[in-house]
């Protein structure tokens, strides 16, 4: 467990050795959904940082629907994890809302990132397509919870949660895994599920894009529904010196395991190619 702030703890896992690079998920994920077989190939060059969240996994929590932190607070998290581990700068990745914090830190703190890898993110959604009809249905339609009490229909529950995102991408088996060690750590899972999506993202920092100095690698799925390739395709643009890897097939999320190989052959070619 690490102190970030007054009485707010975050529970870190490390693993590997090498130059460090810090795993920053998306909202309403914790440390156990950066899959081991990828977190294996990425430990063979980095000694690999991944947390809980704010709200998620064994960190602090806060009750439901009242989220006591900001977008900001999520950057100076990662900013104090890094503090603690005595490290200078890492390597970021992010997934999702882990990519904008990615973005603000390599933005505010330069220094302290030294290359950046983006998955399924978005620079901003003006002039940009929205999501999908099919994922639009999903959202509006609205899900049935589980009976919290039943370990195995909250497994299944939040299995399937996943599914409509991942699309060609979903591996039903890796998604149970994860949902099984999910429901077994985590201190409030309804807090988890809820509270991420009611943080205020603050201020757009597209404009500022142009002042982004870390070698920049953009991962997109072809078929994400929720960010569609066209966001992908401009952060890479808007990033100076940025490079865009197209996944085909994958949806949005972490990409599925046949796309591990040549992601972490092309993030060490960015850590190769950094100043």
């Amino acid at each position: 467990m690490v102190d970030v702030a007054d009485g707010v703890r975050l529970c870190v896992d490390v693993s590997g050795a090498g130059e460090p690079l810090v795993l920053v998920h998306g909202a309403g994920c914790s440390l156990v959904a950066w899959p081991d077989g990828l977190v294996e190939l990425l430990a063979r060059h980095h000694r690999v940082l991944r947390y809980d969240a704010r709200d998620q996994g064994r960190s602090t929590t806060w009750p439901v629907g009242k989220p006591g932190y900001g977008m900001r607070d999520a950057v100076d998290d990662v900013l104090a994890l890094l503090d603690e581990e005595g490290l200078d700068r890492a390597h970021v990745l992010g997934v999702s809302g882990g990519g904008l914090v990615g973005q603000l830190l390599a933005l505010d703190h330069p220094a302290r990132v030294a290359t950046l890898t983006l998955v399924s993110c978005t620079p901003g959604s003006a002039g940009l397509p929205g999501m999908s009809d099919d994922l639009r249905a999903f959202f509006d339609g609205g899900t049935d919870e589980p009976d919290w009490g039943d370990r195995d229909a909250v497994v299944a529950y939040l299995t399937e949660l996943e599914r409509p995102f991942q699309r060609g991408g979903f591996d039903e088996a890796l998604q149970r895994v994860i949902a099984q060690r999910t429901v077994d750590r985590s201190r409030d899972l309804r807090a988890a599920l809820t509270n991420p999506y009611l943080v205020d993202p603050g201020p757009s920092c597209r404009d500022r894009l142009v002042e982004l100095s870390a070698p920049t690698l953009v991962v997109h799925g072809d078929d994400d529904p929720l960010f569609p390739l066209a966001h992908g395709e401009a952060l890479a643009r808007e990033i100076p010196g940025a490079e865009l890897l197209v996944l085909p097939g994958a949806g949005h999320g972490v990409p599925p395991r046949s796309a591990w190989p040549e992601l972490v052959a092309r993030m060490e070619s960015r850590c190769a190619s950094r100043p």
